[in-house]
């Protein structure tokens, strides 16, 4: 009988532990300059959700990061993405953002690059609908919650534990991160210093210290996955002056509109909105920005950029008015939240390109919220005078 031989297995324990505790700037290294080029307008999950990538674009000040949500995948040639490849200003935007990221699934994103953001220049954009009185639910943040940037932000030991306990107690009001026992457990451990359970927590931190080791190798592979985007450039645009590239934007806006009153892509509105036109005037009429744990969830994010004295510019995005009007949203209503969220962001310190006053210029948005041709033109111009100024204000 042939006795076991278990040198190969132990070799290959050894080989995972060697990878397993591998740090992470060895790990990064894998990670090429090529592949942090295509991540830029890549808009994939798995470089959201994880950190080599974007820790990599932050080494590089030849990126711009734009932070946001679903406007950023709206990539007509106006976007700035497609803008500053054709008029290049020294810079390369790097694209963070996707339906349901809201402040509090940035915010987590940031602290993972914490030690990356002093003096770094970024842009991060408002959206009034995440506003409302729920703000971030389950069904928007789980499927873009990050569990590696979960985890680092409980080992990070360079945040103030205020604010980390601020945050801890706002991430366990969530039932699907309250379900991870291990990573709930060491969350409990911040937000309410819980001595009673002292003997345990050396054993849930050695847990969440390999979790975490594991779920750094499988960012690195899946970021050697990412693909970008196709550009959707326009050469003509390049050298225009502001005003002729709004005019350019107007026309191609206004061919693309023709089948409403609101200034809505038409593709758009027949596949959303064109059957139940009826039954919607009013739908809106309860809707209120006036509470909203978004606000708590800004400030997190404000706090944090602050004390790690980065540069940033908030965009604050109007409301389709003609469409909002009709949605019975009240104006005060609009209104309260361009001004709230206005001297929020200033009071910490930031720079606000506020266009509240656009919201019945046509072509600004591309639909009832988002973003597109003259709103972008608007966009890229405040990008541009704020990336060349000195200190960072527009």
């Amino acid at each position: 009988m042939k006795k076991p031989r278990y040198g190969p297995l132990i070799l290959a324990i050894i080989i995972f532990l060697a990878l397993l505790f591998t740090p992470a700037s060895v790990q990064h290294a894998l990670i090429s300059n090529k592949k942090v080029n295509q991540a830029a307008t890549s808009l994939d999950p798995n470089m959201f959700q994880g950190i080599a990538l974007q820790q990599k674009m932050m080494d590089d000040k030849k990126y711009l990061p734009i932070f946001g949500s679903s406007e950023l995948l709206r990539l007509d040639p106006y976007h700035p993405s497609n803008y500053f490849k054709v008029n290049y200003d020294g810079f390369t935007p790097f694209l963070v953002g996707r339906g349901g990221m809201q402040s509090l699934v940035h915010f987590l994103n940031f602290a993972s690059m914490s030690n990356e953001l002093k003096d770094r220049k970024f842009v991060f954009i408002l959206s009034p609908q995440w506003f409302n009185e729920k703000g971030l639910d389950s069904m928007h943040f789980d499927p873009n919650f990050s569990k590696l940037q979960a985890y680092d932000f409980v080992f990070n030991k360079d945040i103030d534990p205020t604010l980390k306990k601020d945050a801890a107690k706002r991430l366990l009001q969530f039932g699907f991160i309250r379900k991870d026992k291990n990573l709930a457990y060491l969350l409990r451990g911040i937000a309410y210093h819980d001595k009673v359970n002292s003997l345990k927590l050396g054993y849930e931190k050695a847990l969440g210290q390999f979790n975490y080791r594991v779920l750094i190798w499988r960012d690195t592979f899946k970021s050697l996955s990412v693909k970008p985007h196709r550009p959707n450039v326009d050469p003509s645009l390049k050298h225009l002056s502001w005003k002729e590239l709004q005019h350019r934007a107007d026309l191609m806006g206004e061919n693309d509109t023709k089948t409403n009153p609101y200034g809505i892509n038409d593709h758009y509105y027949r596949k959303k909105i064109q059957a139940k036109i009826g039954h919607l005037k009013g739908f809106r009429k309860h809707e209120n920005y006036y509470h909203s744990p978004e606000y708590g969830d800004l400030q997190l994010v404000l706090d944090l950029l602050k004390e790690k004295h980065a540069k940033a510019l908030f965009i604050s995005v109007p409301e389709n008015g003609r469409w909002y009007d009709f949605a019975g949203v009240p104006k005060k209503t609009r209104q309260y939240y361009y001004t709230r969220i206005k001297k929020q962001v200033e009071d910490a310190g930031f720079p606000v390109a506020d266009f509240s006053n656009h919201e019945y210029d046509k072509y600004f948005l591309k639909d009832t919220m988002h973003l597109g041709w003259k709103g972008w033109v608007y966009v890229d111009q405040a990008i541009k005078k704020f990336y060349n100024s000195p200190n960072g204000k527009i």
